[in-house]
């Protein structure tokens, strides 16, 4: 039995997922589109379950089991392997360590493998073409455990002496109270460890706590259903209008639009409130959408709705890699998103209207109309084109390279960072080297990843230099690393402070922190962070616009104003993200001339005293 109207749900879900990859700094909250379809999927997963027990008396877990397999794995083999042909058209870089991403999704443990190597859902250098299927990997293990424990409910149920419909009403309770215990437990998970992370995707990623919107949806379930709908809900659609029901679903849809435009993946707020909002704003969608379903019996579903709900699964496997590819080789983002559409169309159409049903040994089907084909005579070209689609994929895989280039050069730096430092260590003592506040003459630079990338040009043009960097380091970690260099007397009379492309919404704080706690004797120079995707509302802008006042309430401070420079040279990201540069020569000599005159500038300016 399908639902009507359930496919503007899954339209919407898509929808928001395609403009927040697309479009990340214009609707920066989209991918709470994810949580659209956890929630849907919790919802008509525990509604089939339901109906299932109603019918037959007991549920097949190894039946729900097989059904699920058949529906997911094909068209995520098929976006695996037609993805691979098209990275032949760039770089080696986006295939570094491919096997894995591959092996992490076929075995639907993507968000753990993430998670295991430090990944983020917006930050890799070079984003893994595979990355988006963290959320098949949580509602695999979502559909694993939800089964199990269902099954077994409507096994124990099955077998007492109760009457049919008390069996059903008591497996409703059981399913309502179990969705709200699991819906609790997960929910808090995120919540309290969002206050204890600066760094958000291990609980993002996280089948345990991203997975309250599934319990949502299941216990929505126990309150609607599919076929089988309790006595409740018979009455409410007799008590609301028609009218009443359009104004609960859109006013719910846009709920979501406006947490599409304003949400942030690195605030806090996302993972309090964020996710439970879209999640229960989802629930009430589908709650009237089920009501519409029996208000409007003589209207059918638009055909072009149904069509994109039936492919919203098929288009999500395959918009990302091919807009990942395309976004890198053509420098045109509109042409990549309609290049990206067209053909995650024809895919997805190709996966669920043929290489589906051919699976499970059906006829290929158009909406209602079949297509009469002789599949016989398909086997052999279908057959030389998987074999060509799978030599081409494990060609790739295996010249591919175990790291990226950005990776191979910022390893080295770490090095090479290392031996800098044994060499502070005997130099610490020089006073030849020594200002008048007995600390070395020379910069010492504090940064990050984009530091890192420079780290050798730094100490090749920049006189009596030291650099201190590693990736995604933040403001409290740069202050951490100073106050060890202080300790033990290696600060040098200028300090650069280059960090804050991973800020956070506390980046006032932090610099006041940092700058409270530099000793006298120093000058202070701030490197305004650059992210290519980030607009006005990005915590990283945010802290480039402070970072620009402080001279004025400071006279030891001077700005390297990075965020400026980089934009107006966007030519030195081609080929790499919008936030990293390294191995562009470039790049490499406007941030070099940009610290030189940073530095000169800072040479007319007082040092901090006792008294600032």
């Amino acid at each position: 039995m399908r639902i009507k109207w359930f496919s503007g749900i899954r339209v919407v879900g898509l929808v928001m997922v395609l403009l927040y990859h697309f479009y990340i700094t214009q609707f920066s909250g989209g991918f709470v589109g994810v949580d659209v379809f956890f929630t849907f999927s919790g919802f008509l997963i525990t509604a089939l379950f339901i109906d299932e027990l109603q019918k037959k008396g007991t549920i097949d877990l190894l039946g729900f089991y097989r059904r699920r397999l058949v529906r997911i794995f094909p068209p995520l083999l098929l976006a695996v392997l037609v993805s691979m042909v098209f990275t032949l058209l760039v770089g080696k870089d986006f295939v570094a360590d491919i096997g894995k991403q591959i092996a992490a999704a076929l075995g639907f443990t993507t968000n753990y493998f993430e998670i295991a190597n430090g990944g983020s859902y917006e930050n890799n250098f070079f984003p893994h073409l595979f990355v988006h299927t963290w959320s098949l990997a949580v509602e695999v293990h979502f559909y694993l455990i939800w089964g199990l424990l269902v099954s077994l409910l409507g096994r124990s149920i099955s077998r007492s002496d109760m009457d049919e419909r008390l069996k059903l009403s008591r497996f409703r309770a059981l399913i309502s109270l179990l969705s709200l215990l699991f819906l609790v437990i997960t929910f808090l998970t995120m919540f309290l460890r969002a206050f204890g992370l600066a760094e958000y995707s291990p609980i993002y990623f996280s089948s345990v706590s991203h997975s309250f919107p599934f319990f949502i949806g299941s216990f929505l379930a126990t309150l609607t259903g599919v076929k089988n709908v309790p006595k409740n809900f018979t009455r409410r659609v007799a008590k609301w209008s028609t009218k009443q029901t359009l104004i609960v679903f859109f006013s719910s849809m846009a709920v979501l639009v406006i947490l599409g435009l304003f949400l942030n993946f690195t605030q806090r707020f996302t993972y309090l409130f964020g996710f439970l909002l879209a999640s229960l704003a989802t629930a009430v969608m589908i709650y009237a959408a089920r009501i519409l379903h029996e208000q409007t019996p003589n209207i059918q579903e638009p055909k072009v709705l149904t069509f994109f709900a039936d492919i919203s699964y098929g288009m999500y496997l395959f918009h990302w890699p091919l807009f990942t590819i395309f976004s890198n080789k053509i420098n045109n983002n509109y042409l990549a998103v309609v290049l990206t559409l067209v053909l995650s169309i024809v895919l997805a159409a190709l996966s669920y209207y043929i290489l589906e049903p051919l699976v499970v040994g059906k006829s290929p089907k158009l909406f209602d109309w079949d297509l009469h084909w002789n599949w016989r005579y398909a086997g052999i070209p279908l057959a030389v084109v998987g074999t060509l689609l799978l030599g081409t994929t494990v060609t790739v895989a295996a010249g591919a390279p175990k790291m990226t280039s950005l990776e191979q050069q910022l390893w080295t730096s770490h090095l090479q960072q290392d031996e800098d430092a044994l060499r502070d260590m005997r130099e610490l003592v020089d006073q030849k080297k020594a200002t008048e506040y007995q600390m070395k003459k020379g910069v010492s630079v504090i940064g990050d990843s984009v530091t890192l990338g420079v780290r050798q040009a730094i100490l090749d043009q920049i006189t009596d230099s030291r650099v201190d960097a590693a990736g995604g380091r933040r403001l409290e970690q740069a202050n951490a690393v100073m106050a060890k260099q202080q300790k033990k007397k290696l600060l040098r009379e200028y300090v650069i402070i280059s960090c804050g492309t991973n800020t956070f919404s506390d980046y006032e704080q932090r610099i006041k922190e940092l700058i409270n706690d530099l000793e006298p004797g120093h000058k202070l120079i701030f490197v305004t962070p650059f992210d290519g995707r980030a607009d006005e509302t990005w915590d990283s802008q945010k802290l480039a616009n402070f970072e620009r006042t402080l001279p004025d309430k400071y006279d030891f401070i001077t700005i390297a104003d990075w965020n400026k420079i980089a934009a107006e040279h966007m030519e030195i990201f081609v080929g790499s993200d919008t936030t990293h540069f390294a191995g562009n020569p470039e790049g490499e000599k406007l941030y070099l001339e940009m610290l030189q005159k940073a530095i000169a500038e800072a040479k007319a300016k007082p040092v901090k005293s006792n008294q600032d």
